[in-house]
């Protein structure tokens, strides 16, 4: 087992060297992506810098994961915008969903202090798969004007259907100069994974876009030719920080409520993944504490919404980036927040030098990925019954809302386990009986073990010491869903890395309802 890295400020004098030269590149991918980020969320650029700054100088201070890069993420634009729009749009619609993300903050540090990080469970993956799937579609419908560089007045107010059905004349209104930079930009970052150099592979792939579209616009003299919304425009840090939120939209209940449970529930659940993601990565094994870290979250989102910036999460992309370039310790999410300051600090003219367009193929590369065609594929691996939650997820999802859309997902899961034989009072609980008998525990689990009813199962499990021999019985289920599987899985990967085993026995009666290592399984009639 390698020495693992110090922690505070020893970790810092420790790691420094490896954990600056990560921050450093993660800023480089940070940058770009966060003004994107901000720009499509319908939130003045620099309060995306701002997210970031706060996520990573603030945030990181008293985290509760050690490698997350927390910063703004292309998976909220939807809900952000979403809020803009309807209070108002523009400047009041941004102050307005800024007082919604204040007590979204708030309510994200109790769901720390009350240990609730472990309702993630509660969530069906394929739902909330279908619901990141859906936000990619959202976001490449609300990028595609950006890409073609029409004037946005053609796409305002546009639901991401009728953006898909705007298209021709998205077309029709296109600009060829400021989208042949959008397409080499987005070829950049679509070919870049495929580079087998690992020396340019090192490169931040947005770093390459900017390195190319700034001088191509320059070149072009977009200033002169090219209307006001072909370039970014952020003005400066400093005058734009001040407290920015109003609670005026509490006046319109229903609205109000809604996003602040849009905020607080979408921005855990991807916080919460993305931690639980990178667990799995880090090189020391090391657990994250998930409700520590959602506190630490809800600080800097608290914070960062009184000031007119963006919701933060742990971030996925960057996080993994921050991993991959030998980051030891939460220094590297601080430095990453320190060198986007300096450099908004004293370079920000540079920043209005960037071409929307790039920014646009940056996010659509985002949505290609969260939607990707394999996404489905392997959905549909793990069970048809699966790729039919992920599928009414992501029609509620673009038909109506997110909100509908994860509830839409969450009651096809509930009724396609009635359909395959759980039974009705096995929705919210399942007879658990854990025994200790010669140095080893046996858990029996009765009727159904599914994601409705797995946090009242995981309870017994995590009650468990360390370092014994662990058998699941699960001959007296009906069914164990996809969801149930899965966690079966990374449970017994957290077990075994303290030196235990767990051993699942008790389904050579079920049928399997796909030929995945995590399907569902059924009781044989």
């Amino acid at each position: 087992m390698k020495n693992i890295p110090k922690d505070g400020l020893a970790g810092l004098k420790e790691n420094y060297a490896s954990d600056a030269a990560s921050g450093f590149i993660v800023f480089l991918l940070a940058l770009p992506l966060s003004l994107g980020i901000a720009k499509a969320s319908d939130f003045p650029p620099i309060m995306g810098l701002l997210t970031a700054i706060i996520g990573g100088i603030v945030v990181s201070l008293f985290s509760g994961s050690r490698l997350t890069i927390k910063g703004p993420a292309a998976g909220l634009i939807v809900i952000v915008a979403g809020a803009v729009a309807e209070f108002g749009g523009g400047e009041q619609g941004w102050h307005l969903a800024l007082g919604a993300m204040v007590v979204a903050g708030l309510v994200q540090i109790l769901f720390g202090v009350f240990k609730l990080g472990k309702l993630m469970d509660f969530f069906p993956l394929s739902a909330v798969h279908g619901m990141l799937a859906a936000i990619g579609l959202i976001i490449i419908g609300k990028q595609i004007p950006v890409f073609l560089d029409v004037n946005p007045i053609l796409a305002k107010g546009k639901e991401p259907l009728e953006l898909f059905a705007s298209i021709p004349e998205f077309i029709a209104n296109w600009d060829p100069k400021a989208t042949l930079i959008g397409a080499i930009s987005l070829v950049i970052m679509m070919g870049w994974p495929y580079i087998k150099n690992p020396l340019i592979k090192k490169v931040p792939a947005p770093l390459v876009v900017l390195a190319i579209a700034i001088p191509a616009e320059l070149l072009m003299d977009f200033q002169i030719t090219e209307p006001k919304y072909a370039l970014v425009h952020i003005g400066n840090l400093v005058d734009n920080i001040k407290f920015n939120a109003s609670f005026e939209g509490f006046a319109q209940t229903g609205t109000f409520i809604k996003f602040v449970i849009m905020f607080a529930l979408v921005g855990t659940l991807e916080s919460l993944l993305t931690v639980k993601a990178m667990d799995m990565l880090d090189p020391y094994k090391r657990k994250s504490d998930a409700n520590k870290d959602l506190i630490a979250t809800g600080i800097g989102n608290t914070l960062v919404a009184f000031l007119g910036g963006l919701p933060m999460i742990s971030e996925v992309a960057r996080s993994s980036a921050n991993i991959a370039n030998g980051a030891k310790t939460r220094w590297a999410n601080f430095f990453h927040g320190f060198f986007i300051l300096v450099f908004v600090l004293l370079a920000a003219h540079l920043i209005e030098l960037i071409p929307n367009t790039a920014l646009a193929a940056m996010l659509i590369t985002v949505g290609i990925k969260l939607t990707h065609p394999k996404e489905f594929i392997h959905t549909l691996e793990k069970g048809k019954e699966q790729l039919l939650i992920f599928l009414v997820t992501i029609i509620f999802t673009l038909g109506v809302d997110l909100l509908v859309g994860i509830g839409a997902g969450i009651l096809t899961e509930i009724l396609v386990n009635l359909f395959n034989g759980k039974p009705l009072k096995a929705i919210f609980s399942a007879p658990t009986e854990v025994s200790f008998t010669d140095d080893a525990y046996l858990v029996e689990i009765s009727d159904a073990a599914v994601f409705t009813n797995y946090l009242g199962i995981k309870r017994k499990l995590e009650a468990i010491p360390s370092g014994f021999n662990v058998t699941i019985d699960l001959s007296k289920t009906h069914l164990v869903d996809h969801s149930v599987m899965e966690n079966f899985e990374h449970f017994k990967h957290d077990y075994e890395r303290g030196g235990g085993t767990v051993t699942l026995v008790g389904l050579d009666s079920h049928k399997s309802l796909s030929g995945h290592k995590a399907a569902a399984m059924k009781r044989k009639k």
